[in-house]
């Protein structure tokens, strides 16, 4: 008798990435203007992960005072300076997981990963900015490791509409992150 095998149940994790001060507010060193309009977005995912007991994630720009990344952006979210924090909105509370990074991909060199393993997480929920670099090449990394992605597409932003849409046709097409 050949043995049926169990179905497989999916493990979700909410990862808000770069919602950070030097990204979403006014006049800030690397302001992405749409991040302002998807912050109640983002709170009401946060709200319904933590109803479903899903973890959540921060994962935030922490740069050194010289990082390379600087000859292509502005100096941004230099870890320990306000611009480096999570808005205020948005703040992550004592249970929840924060990641720092320093480059565009939220597992690049970063524990993402293994986190996301001890949490037994399949599948992956991506927030915040931008959408065409950090949420794409997270995206890239996390189909390559085996996960799965939904987008909520109005939970995420770029500087420009049409490498937003660039982007989540990307994400869709070539990941098969679920676009929604």
């Amino acid at each position: 008798m050949k043995k049926t095998k169990k179905p497989e149940t999916e493990a979700y994790a909410l990862l808000i990435t770069d919602m950070l001060n030097d990204f979403v507010n006014k006049g800030a060193a690397l302001e992405v203007p749409t991040a302002r309009t998807i912050i109640h977005n983002i709170k009401k995912e946060i709200n319904r992960a933590r109803k479903r007991h899903i973890p959540i994630i921060y994962c935030c720009d922490a740069h050194k005072d010289n990082d390379p990344e600087f000859k292509s952006w502005p100096r941004h979210a230099v870890k320990g300076t306000a611009g480096a924090d999570v808005i205020e909105q948005l703040k992550p509370k004592k249970e929840d997981y924060v990641i720092s990074k320093t480059y565009y991909s939220c597992f690049y060199k970063t524990s993402l990963d293994k986190l996301l393993k001890k949490l037994g997480t399949t599948h992956l929920i991506l927030t915040g900015v931008v959408t065409n670099i950090c949420i794409l090449y997270t995206t890239a990394e996390a189909y390559m490791r085996g996960y799965k992605v939904t987008i909520p597409k109005n939970c995420v932003a770029a500087l420009t509409k049409n490498e937003h849409q660039f982007a989540l046709q990307q994400m869709q097409r070539v990941f098969h992150a679920e676009i929604v």
